[in-house]
Formats: structure tokens, C-alpha cells, sequence
């Protein structure tokens, strides 16, 4: 029975604590598995972060490119506008020369007219020229703002390719104690069952133990209490205890003052009137009374003395036979 209880008691400390271990490998589970998921969703985020700014670098590479293209074009325009203008005023020179030399009158106002033509052309080229180098311009600041944009983006992109590999570090390392954390739960798991199962078999058998011994002991006391009623049994027909006898004594005591003075009245003498009826109770009979005592106590008649006489005689032969 004690041995018993004590490998109860040893099972149910080794069961508390592989319940403890095993809560505590849990929560390191739980603690490993949340690192494990915040750095894969960490990880899913920058990923997601890198392609966005990607595509938003891939737009603002293709606006700077139309920018680009815009100003070469611009510039291009200006150059051949300039080429024009210095083409112009050479023939506005050999214009002024042929004014200035000509003789006839006709050549002399076609010239003029000539003249007049490139000039206007000339201006106009120059209007169109500062008109495309003010547009030049601003196409110039709008390019350096994408550019700076760009390199923002792409200045991003570089922090967040270079936080990856430990976020990667992170998961591997999380996914290596989860694993390892996963076999010590089984294992904790494991203990656990057994010893519960053990546990609950010597419960079992030293509650059979206690309800046996109970038994017994209920037996054992509704024997002495059967011991005890035939003992008390047995005394109670012995004598009779101190008090019974104090009391039968005072039972037996004389009556009081009381109940002897009325014993006394009832034992005098009666009165006269009885004396004289007890007298005439006593005294003798009358002749005929006197008379029938006498014929009573006579002799039977002859009839009463023979039968008397065949009763005590033997008895006949049929009878002896």
C-alpha cells in the first residue's frame, strides 16, 4: 500500500513535469513560428515594396526617356534653326551687297525685297529658337526631378535588397528551432501519455486498495459494536448497577408521617355496630341446621357399601387374559 502510494506520488511529479516541459516547448514553438512568420511576411512585403518601386522606376525611367528624347529633339531643332539664321545672314549680306553695287533699278528692288523676306525669316527663326529653348528648359528641370525621383527609388531599393538577407537569416534560423522545438513537443508528448496512462492504472489500484480497506474497517467496527451490544447484554443481566440498588433501598424505606397515621386509623377497632354483626356472624347454628350436619356426616345406605365391595374386588378372567 505504501509503495503504492509512493510510485503514485513519483508518477504524478514526472507527469506535472513533462506537461511542463511540454508547455514550455509550446511556447517556444509559438515564440519561433511568429519570428518565422514575421520575417516571411517581412520578407513577402519587401519583396512586394521592391516591385512597386520597380515598376515606378521603370515609369519614371520611360518619362525621363520622352523627356529626353524631347529636349535632343528640341536641341536639334534650335541647332538647325541657328544654321538657318547664320545661312540667312549671309545671303541678307549678299543682299545689302547687291543693293549697294547694283545699277538697274529692278535688280536693285528685288534685292530689297530679298532682303526684307530674310529678314523677317530671320526673326521668326529667332522667336522659334527662344521659344524651344524656353520649353528646352523646362523639359531640363522636369528631367532632373524624375532623375532625382529615380534615384530615390532606386537608393529604396538598395536598403531593401540589403535588409533581405537578414530577414532570410532570420527565417532560417526560426524554421531550424521549429523543428527542433516540434520533436522535443513530441517527445514532451510522449512522456506525458505514458506516464498518465501508468498514472491513472495505480490510481485505479489504490483506490480498489482503500476501498477494500475500507471494507474492512466497516466490517471490523460493526464487529466490536456486536461485541459491545452482547457485553452491555450480558452486564445488564449481571446485578443490578449502584443506582438501581439506592433506589429499591429507598423503595423499601418506611412510609411518612403521613401514610403511617392513616395505617393506624384504618387498623383500630371497629365500632359497635360492627362487633355486634361479627357476634351474631359467630354464633351457633340452629337445630335444624345442627340436625342435616348430622344425617350428612351418618353412614351410606347398603346399596352405596356393596357397590363399594364389587369395585375392590379382583378382577374377572377375561381381563387377566
Amino acid at each position: 500500500m505504501a509503495s503504492l502510494e509512493k510510485v503514485v506520488i513519483q508518477l504524478r511529479q514526472k507527469k506535472q513535469e513533462a506537461t511542463k516541459l511540454r508547455k514550455r516547448a509550446e511556447n517556444q514553438l509559438k515564440e519561433v513560428r511568429s519570428a518565422e512568420r514575421r520575417s516571411t511576411s517581412g520578407l513577402n512585403t519587401i519583396d512586394k515594396k521592391i516591385e512597386s518601386e520597380r515598376e515606378d522606376v521603370s515609369d519614371v525611367s520611360g518619362v525621363l526617356n520622352q523627356k529626353n528624347s524631347q529636349l535632343e529633339s528640341i536641341e536639334r531643332l534650335v541647332k538647325s534653326a541657328e544654321d538657318r539664321i547664320t545661312r540667312e545672314k549671309e545671303e541678307v549680306e549678299q543682299a545689302q551687297q547687291e543693293i549697294e553695287f547694283s545699277d538697274n533699278p529692278e535688280e536693285k528692288q528685288r534685292a530689297e525685297t530679298r532682303l526684307q523676306s530674310l529678314n523677317g525669316h530671320i526673326q521668326e527663326l529667332i522667336s522659334e529658337i527662344k521659344i524651344r529653348q524656353k520649353t528646352a528648359k523646362k523639359i531640363t528641370n522636369d528631367v532632373s526631378e524624375f532623375s532625382d525621383i529615380k534615384s530615390k527609388i532606386s537608393t529604396k531599393i538598395q536598403k531593401q535588397t540589403k535588409s533581405k538577407p537578414s530577414l532570410r537569416d532570420t527565417v532560417s534560423t526560426s524554421h531550424k528551432a521549429a523543428e527542433k522545438f516540434v520533436k522535443e513537443l513530441e517527445k514532451q508528448l510522449k512522456i506525458e501519455t505514458t506516464s498518465k496512462r501508468l498514472l491513472d492504472k495505480a490510481s485505479t489500484k489504490l483506490k480498489e486498495l482503500l476501498l477494500k480497506k475500507l471494507e474492512a474497517q466497516k466490517k471490523a467496527a460493526a464487529r466490536k459494536a456486536s461485541a459491545r451490544r452482547v457485553a452491555k447484554k450480558k452486564v445488564a443481566k449481571r446485578k443490578p448497577s449502584k443506582k438501581t440498588a439506592i433506589k429499591k433501598k429507598v423503595a423499601k424505606r418506611k412510609p411518612s408521617k403521613k401514610t403511617a397515621i392513616k395505617k393506624k386509623v384504618a387498623k383500630r377497632k371497629p365500632s359497635k355496630k360492627t362487633a355486634i354483626k361479627k357476634k351474631v356472624a359467630k354464633r351457633k347454628p340452629s337445630k335444624k341446621t345442627a340436625i342435616k350436619k348430622k344425617v350428612a356426616k351418618r353412614k351410606p345406605s347398603k346399596k352405596t357399601a356393596i357397590k363399594k365391595k364389587v369395585a375392590k374386588r379382583k378382577p374377572s378372567k377375561k381381563s387377566r387374559r
